[in-house]
């Protein structure tokens, strides 16, 4: 009885740890837009419709978002919360550079309110069980998100995309900064000892807690595989990103 209760436990294991497929960023916008041809869609679009997606996915995927789960089988996951926590940061990432670049002509424009208040609840804890849930704040996030993408679908003046060379590189500094972690994060994997760059070799340059000249770096072996599904999570929403903002942003 032991042993068939144990192979139910890991048939549900794997059948929920199973990873979303990718999806095509362009047509999943034409279909939601009921559009025929890319020329119809609104500059952003794209992007504000993957970000939808990917977060609509995080949520309803096979299993549902289980990070915050606390009933067995799923509190005995970890493989699955780390690559639901990776797309999560992205989707902050990306909805941050909306709220902060992308819907705004300069510094010191106006805030879209609907992307203010979406911001902040994709920003909520990840692990939060009830009251309230992270699912729940994560879908009014999304519903922010939907009140934007149907004003900006409909020309309305207060929800603007600008596609401008200096808001792109805005959030791909961001998405650099992301990438250099999580390979820090990989490589200390096998444990390496590096040169310290910190300071980028600034003669001048200090640090509160000083700076020594090798450093150290270990992932403890029980943290690996949980770095692993972060960094595949990261790369799932991360390549939808790229995709979208390659339709968005091609003539910058």
């Amino acid at each position: 009885a032991l042993l068939v209760v144990a192979l139910l436990w890991y048939g549900i294991i794997w059948f929920f740890s199973d990873e979303p497929d990718q999806f095509n960023v362009v047509n999943r916008a034409l279909e939601n837009a009921g559009a025929m041809d890319a020329s119809d869609l609104v500059r952003g679009y794209v992007t504000t419709n993957t970000l939808l997606e990917v977060s609509e996915t995080l949520l309803n995927k096979r299993g549902g978002y289980i990070s915050n789960d606390i009933l067995p089988p799923f509190i005995f996951m970890d493989n699955m919360p780390s690559w639901e926590f990776g797309v999560l940061v992205q989707i902050r990432d990306l909805a941050k550079a909306f709220r902060n670049d992308f819907a705004r002509s300069q510094s010191q424009s106006t805030e879209n309110p609907s992307l203010s208040e979406a911001e902040p609840k994709f920003n909520f804890d990840n692990d939060s069980w009830i009251l309230p849930s992270s699912e729940g704040e994560y879908q009014k996030g999304i519903e922010y998100l939907i009140k934007y993408q149907k004003a900006l679908s409909t020309n309305d003046p207060n929800a603007q995309f600008f596609a401008r060379a200096d808001n792109l590189a805005a959030w791909l500094s961001i998405v650099q900064k992301r990438l250099g972690s999580i390979s820090q994060g990989l490589s200390a994997s096998v444990g390496q000892v590096r040169i310290n760059t910190d300071l980028a070799g600034d003669a001048e340059a200090t640090s509160s807690a000083g700076a020594p000249g090798l450093v150290e770096d270990k992932t403890s072996w029980m943290e690996i595989d949980n770095r692993f599904y972060e960094a595949r999570g990261h790369a799932w929403a991360l390549i939808h990103f790229l995709r979208a903002v390659e339709a968005d942003f091609s003539d910058v």
